[in-house]
């Protein structure tokens, strides 16, 4: 079964869960009211980076010049590389070191803000193949690309405007 199936499959569950829970399907009448806490709970770990099939980026390396063309081809549209500026994606400016979801005056989705995803070479390599897959609720609509060389030679790239923190 595909990753894509068991995921829409999972998703389907917890919402009928949710649709339970909203309606008061799980208690019974008379029954105690569990109280919430009032405690903040800790934040979740980041989530660990997934492989995709076999590949390593550390196998690859990547090429800026080449980047440049693939990001024209399939990121542009929606990406720039300009500090500051945001578009239909966020701006991409030293991406590479920051944490998913705080480009400033982008609005993400919920899943994106609260992924917890340091955008590691690695992670980066790993989400441009699926980026859906990797967060799940993510609005970016690209289906990834599929060419693990490309993925490099666009992190490539994306690292030409500098990394976070260094």
């Amino acid at each position: 079964m595909s990753k894509r199936v068991e995921l829409l499959r999972a998703s389907a569950g917890l919402a009928a869960l949710a649709l339970l829970a909203a309606c008061g399907g799980g208690e019974q009448a008379g029954a105690p009211k569990a109280e919430t806490p009032t405690t903040a709970e800790a934040p979740a770990p980041a989530p660990e980076v997934q492989k995709v099939a076999s590949e390593n980026y550390a196998d690859y390396t990547g090429d800026a010049e080449r980047g440049a063309a693939v990001f024209r081809t399939h990121c542009a549209s929606c990406h720039v590389l300009e500090e500051g500026v945001n578009r239909v994606g966020p701006s991409l400016y030293q991406k590479i070191g920051a944490t998913a979801g705080q480009v400033p005056g982008f609005r993400y989705s919920k899943a994106n803000a609260e992924s917890g995803i340091v955008w590691t070479e690695e992670q980066m390599f790993t989400y441009l193949a699926n980026p859906q897959a990797v967060i799940p609720g993510t609005i970016m609509a690209f289906a990834g690309l599929p060419d693990p060389q490309e993925r490099a030679d666009v992190i490539a790239y994306i690292k030409t405007t500098g990394v976070k923190g260094s």
